[in-house]
């Protein structure tokens, strides 16, 4: 293959969390892998040469939770591994489901697509899914997706199985008794409000039971999103015995605070729901100190039919692939999380929880990376995104930090174009 066939991105802040990389220097591609990379890159003579100053180049992200492919809109968000939920019809409970599935989701070449299988059939909480022929067709996790498995014995048995088969157990933490029929977070805002409220306690009441069975079946057991301190506490806690337990936060939960729905906003209405303000400040203390895992997108398409109802009526879950970086990017311009933290949390350490291969610069890696403008200035517009839908509680927050280019096996998928910015 001759030199033109390799191109080198230069002059960059390269930061690879995987490798405690952080680095001005040179990253070289050739035939969809990375060739070189660190800050004494040789560049082939003849090569394509791209000059990145001033901007960071990284891993591209790896989203642990979404419920659509939305391939565009992932790869302007510099998602380039998207894990998909079981969660639709028919649920993705048997080995041709995740075939499938996975296939359909690769179609656009903008995306890896990984997908999770559902921990029981029909994700109705009481027979055991196929999982170890879901697991031998590529399923890197099992889950209900939106419902936690509320039979104990259930799980127990579901923990052992997975265990025997090194799979990665996934709960949604809601009591489902508890949360009944509650729409909101419980508290003053909610009794005002006159919505009926979900309790924190429904969260870590599933969390410290499981992680109670995950002492007696061991294997790998992840908390898909955590919203208070109290499940921060519960975590830790099992961390410290040394339990192979990780979990992982969405945006809106470090980013809003259940004042976001004061006025009746049903697009602020999520699954769990926004906690009080110390829930969130805590939240944010868990990314810095590393007890937070993973920071995923939790992408949830709703059309306007769904979410324009009164807010008891409208349907959980906002779009998330084009906010969840510059919404992480917040932490380190206002909390002063370092960089590095909050990529590892969205590149290296969500690879590893998966146990795929991606989130990392390594030299014959995937060729699957970004390149970040961290400081630049900009405003979420629901109107600009390219997700299926524009269900987002962000429309109109200001941000700082856009993905500029986003590059998947050696092809640029995504090139910010100044034109499309307002």
């Amino acid at each position: 293959m001759s030199a033109a066939a390799y191109t080198a991105y230069t002059n960059a802040r390269i930061i690879d969390p995987a490798s405690d990389m952080d680095a001005t220097g040179t990253l070289v591609v050739k035939g969809g892998r990375i060739m070189a990379v660190g800050a004494d890159g040789e560049i082939p003579q003849g090569a394509k040469v791209i000059d990145c100053t001033g901007l960071v180049l990284a891993p591209g992200l790896v989203d642990m939770r979404a419920f659509a492919a939305d391939a565009a809109a992932a790869a302007r968000g510099g998602i380039t591994t998207v894990t998909l939920m079981p969660d639709r019809e028919p649920p993705v409970d048997n080995q041709a489901m995740v075939e499938y599935v996975a296939r359909k989701a690769a179609e656009s070449g903008q995306i890896r697509a990984r997908v999770m299988g559902a921990l029981t059939r029909g994700l109705a909480g009481t027979e055991m899914a196929e999982l170890g022929l879901m697991r031998g067709a590529g399923a890197v996790g099992f889950t209900d997706a939106r419902k936690s498995v509320a039979d104990t014995g259930v799980m127990r048995r579901l923990m052992e199985y997975a265990t025997a088969l090194d799979g990665l157990v996934v709960q949604f933490p809601e009591d489902a008794a508890l949360a009944a029929d509650g729409v909101m977070n419980e508290g003053e805002t909610a009794t005002r409000l006159g919505l009926a409220g979900i309790s924190v306690a429904a969260e870590t009441i599933i969390i410290e039971r499981d992680l109670r069975l995950l002492e007696i079946t061991g294997g790998r057991y992840h908390v898909a999103l955590v919203t208070c301190a109290g499940s921060l506490d519960v975590i830790r806690r099992a961390k410290d015995k040394g339990l192979s337990v990780s979990c992982a936060v969405a945006p809106h939960h470090f980013a809003l605070n259940e004042t976001a729905v004061a006025d009746y906003r049903s697009f602020a209405r999520v699954a769990p729901p926004l906690r009080a303000e110390d829930d969130r400040a805590a939240i944010v203390e868990g990314i810095r100190d590393g007890t937070i895992d993973a920071i995923c997108s939790d992408h949830d398409p709703r059309d306007a039919e769904a979410k324009r109802l009164p807010f008891a009526q409208a349907a959980p879950g906002a779009v998330g692939f084009e906010c969840m970086l510059p919404l992480a990017l917040e932490l380190a311009h206002n909390h002063d999380i370092p960089l590095k933290v909050l990529l590892r949390a969205m590149t290296s350490r969500p690879a590893e929880i998966l146990g795929i291969d991606a989130g990392t610069l390594a030299v014959d890696a995937p060729a699957d990376f970004i390149l970040i403008d961290p400081d630049r200035p900009w405003r979420i517009d629901a109107d600009e995104l390219a997700s299926e839908t524009r269900n987002t509680p962000f429309d109109g927050r200001p941000v700082q930090g856009r993905v500029m280019r986003t590059v998947l096996g050696g092809k640029t998928v995504f090139e910010f174009a100044e034109k499309t910015e307002k």
